[in-house]
């Protein structure tokens, strides 16, 4: 069992919220809780300059952030975040999943947006003070896949105009109780092929996890939806023709002799840690699986001949979905209804993660 550091206690003043929901309350949201849109009674700040460096970091109740209105991050868009989940497990102990890998991947985001590196051991303790002062927020074990959202985000401060990095930042974790992301049971999502917009470009800032990439998607996910697809698939911006990501998911496509081919991280696709996971989780299961540039059209006609067998997209809300169907301008294409490779991986990864299974890779954390 890991425990809170004293230099963690020290680095992190805590301000308890006035008033706390009672555990009925508590209770009767976590009944139904959605995904992101209730959050608990407490969030955590740090901040960092020049001068100080990281510094005051605090636990204070959940509440509006006063900004300046000339702060930098509403003008020049300097910011980035991460995703992740903590798990209730059936000893009532509460984990997370590979936070070290989020950690990591929150400084990629900030060295190509030029912030500030936040060092990984006060990533770590933020979520854990956070998760510790609000465990009450982490749904039950056995409630199905309902788990603890947590938002951990940094973002620019300083009160002045001009295009150049911000001379002071704000990281702070929020958390939502988070139920199961289809509340209608998992089923197959319907993906549109956008072949106006891309998400990213060779050198810019796709590999980071920033606001930007997200907002540069949404006129595409609406032209998606207008078209009765659930998410967007985005192809390279230089052919138009290899397939990169979702809006928010990575791609898997499964082969008739039991290859998995994915996209391969070409800069402009963000490494997700649900992607790296299984992976790693399809090869000891003795999958080939190459990660290589993956062309729409050998997506369209391995489905067509049968080759193809199965195609499912992952990400930390979702997990895992299985694809039923790829719609684009002038045609679309049934996904073959076989989800076995699908289900068997998204089971093993979700029994990790509450505690279900052996985690033989030492990427359980825990927090509470």
């Amino acid at each position: 069992m890991t425990t809170t550091s004293t230099s963690a206690q020290e680095f992190f003043a805590r301000t308890e919220a006035a008033e706390r929901r009672s555990a009925d309350e508590i209770g009767q949201i976590l009944e139904n809780p959605g995904f992101g849109s209730t959050f608990t009674e407490h969030m955590v700040l740090v901040e960092w300059d020049k001068e100080q460096g990281w510094h005051d970091g605090r636990v204070v109740p959940y509440g509006p952030i006063p900004l300046d209105p000339s702060a930098a991050v509403f003008h020049y868009a300097q910011e980035i975040f991460e995703g992740m989940k903590a798990y209730r497990h059936e000893d009532g102990s509460v984990w997370t999943f590979r936070p070290e890998r989020n950690a990591e991947r929150l400084n990629a985001s900030a060295r190509r947006i030029a912030m500030p590196e936040l060092p990984p051991t006060i990533f770590l303790d933020a979520i854990k003070e956070l998760v510790t002062i609000d465990e009450a927020w982490v749904p039950p074990a056995g409630e199905g896949e309902t788990s603890l959202y947590l938002r951990p985000f940094m973002i620019a401060t300083e009160e002045a105009l001009g295009v150049r990095p911000s001379n002071s930042y704000l990281f702070c974790v929020i958390a939502s109780p988070a139920g199961a992301y289809f509340s209608g049971g998992l089923k197959p999502v319907s993906l549109w092929v956008s072949d106006q917009y891309v998400r990213a470009a060779p050198g810019g800032t796709g590999a980071a996890k920033t606001g930007g990439n997200y907002a540069a998607s949404l006129a595409s996910q609406a032209e998606g939806i207008e078209n009765g697809c659930d998410q967007v698939v985005f192809l390279d911006a230089t052919e138009h023709t290899y397939v990169e990501e979702l809006g928010g998911m990575n791609l898997f496509f499964v082969y008739a002799d039991g290859r998995i081919v994915t996209p391969e991280l070409t800069g402009t696709i963000l490494p997700g840690v649900t992607r790296s996971s299984l992976v790693e989780l399809a090869r000891e299961r003795g999958h080939d699986v190459q990660e290589r540039r993956f062309s729409i059209d050998e997506w369209r006609e391995g489905v067509a001949s049968g080759e193809i067998t199965e195609v499912f997209a992952c990400g930390t809300a979702a997990v895992i979905s299985p694809v039923g169907r790829l719609a684009w301008n002038g045609g679309e294409l049934e996904m073959p209804d076989e989800h076995k490779v699908t289900m068997d991986l998204r089971e093993e990864l979700l029994d990790i993660q509450y505690g279900r299974a052996q985690d033989a890779h030492g990427w359980l954390y825990r927090l509470v």
